[in-house]
């Protein structure tokens, strides 16, 4: 099934033929019991900075994606899928296979992304479902699950695979005309009283399995939209009660040029720390704190012009981590460049560099670097070998181009563009 796409049913849609798969499952089975199952370990990499370094995702996990519509939640699942090409193309043991549920959505849509898909070679390890806005409702109810047996038989063969369900919230609606239509009596939002079941014996279903088995795993990354950006309507609390974690993402970021619109406060993740790259947790260590720090001081900072050095190094550091964070769409980078990319923000070496020079240097080191040093950190991110103490390859990393202070691109910026108003009105 591998590069094809399907409806609910698993008849294929694609118009390429007849499937030539022979097993048959289940769409709905039982979720893997305690025993059966093992904490969640493995990293999960999406290739976005801002997702590995804050909110970092491991192989088993649900993590929701919750945020208004066009606020670019289908950007950052399809960027996960996309990082996975340079993973996949390694080892066999670590191939991750992708399995996107498209619900309610336009055909259009969907065949724009086949072909986004295609053209980055990415359908070889990625099936799509679709129960697109013309299907009838118990299709859209049903696609879900579908793609879910689907993700279970890499789980359940010691395999690896992560599930996009893009988005939850019109399968519920489906299931809420489906209940009406019944007869069966509207609860909040007149949704019915078992919409809570329809989503929680779905989401657990993504696990991470124990050694004996098979250690597989199911990723899920499920999509909810909010109305005006109310995470406390009924779906949306619902599914962030089941989930272990959310990224939130934000219209006002995103119309400020913050892409990913990720919200650093409100997004979270309760078991990916276990999983993340012992390298990255040691060098955003203090990235998400500077963050919190950045947003609160500079909401005050708008009303008063006359600030002491300490408040205007720190607006000054934290606009400078917002913009390496930034990140175009369909641009996914490996975890060892991310590495060295927010080493040297968190580190301050791009403290007195404008604004709008800070992607065309992380450009500039990530062309200059050395490969051993990239080499090294591949060893990191594989072996996990830095302690709390730290190792060479990451405190010290020797052969990566950081302009200090004194260096001609650092002193291109005059103290006005570093300490002045201007970092104030910057996002």
């Amino acid at each position: 099934m591998l590069g094809r796409v399907v409806d609910a049913l698993g008849v294929p849609i694609d118009g390429r033929g007849a499937l030539s798969a022979h097993e048959r499952r289940r769409v709905e089975v039982k979720a893997p019991g305690i025993i059966e199952r093992k904490s969640v370990h493995e990293p999960m990499q999406t290739g976005l900075k801002a997702v590995d370094s804050l909110v970092p995702i491991g192989r088993g996990q649900r993590e929701l994606i919750i945020g208004d519509r066009q606020t670019g939640k289908t950007a950052i699942a399809i960027d996960t899928i996309l990082n996975q090409k340079q993973l996949n193309s390694k080892a066999d043991s670590e191939t991750l296979y992708c399995v996107y549920v498209a619900i309610g959505q336009k055909r259009s849509t969907v065949a724009q992304l086949v072909q986004i898909l295609s053209e980055a070679n990415a359908l070889e390890y990625s099936i799509l479902v679709a129960a697109t806005a013309s299907d009838p409702a118990p299709l859209q109810f049903l696609a879900p699950y579908s793609g879910c047996a689907m993700g279970e038989y890499f789980r359940d063969n010691g395999m690896h695979a992560l599930i996009i369900y893009d988005d939850l919230s019109k399968q519920a609606v489906a299931y809420r005309q489906m209940s009406l239509l019944l007869r069966r009596p509207p609860g909040r939002e007149a949704f019915p009283g078992d919409v809570f079941y329809l989503h929680s014996r779905l989401l657990e279903r993504a696990a991470k399995r124990s050694d004996q088995t098979g250690a597989g795993s199911l990723t899920a990354l499920p999509v909810i939209e909010t109305q005006a950006g109310d995470v406390s309507a009924y779906i949306p609390t619902n599914v962030i009660s089941i989930t272990d974690g959310q990224i939130c993402l934000e219209t006002e970021l995103f119309y400020r040029g913050i892409r990913p619109a990720i919200n650093v406060g409100l997004s979270v993740s309760r078991v990916g720390s276990a999983a993340q790259l012992k390298a990255m947790k040691q060098v955003c260590g203090s990235l998400k704190l500077e963050l919190a720090q950045y947003r609160e001081v500079a909401a005050f900072a708008q009303f008063g012009s006359d600030l002491d050095a300490a408040t205007q190094a720190l607006l000054n550091r934290g606009a400078r981590l917002t913009e390496i964070l930034k990140q175009p769409q369909y641009t996914p980078l490996t975890i060892e460049k991310q590495i060295i990319v927010i080493y040297a923000a968190v580190n301050g070496f791009c403290d007195r560099m404008p604004l709008d020079k800070i992607s065309q240097y992380e450009k500039e080191i990530l062309s200059t670097v050395k490969p051993e040093l990239l080499e090294s950190l591949k060893g990191v991110s594989k072996e996990f070998p830095v302690g709390h103490d730290g190792e060479p390859e990451v405190n010290q990393p020797q052969g990566l181009p950081l302009p200090g202070p004194s260096s001609p691109a650092a002193s291109s910026a005059s103290t006005e563009d570093s300490f002045g108003v201007q970092v104030i009105s910057e996002p």
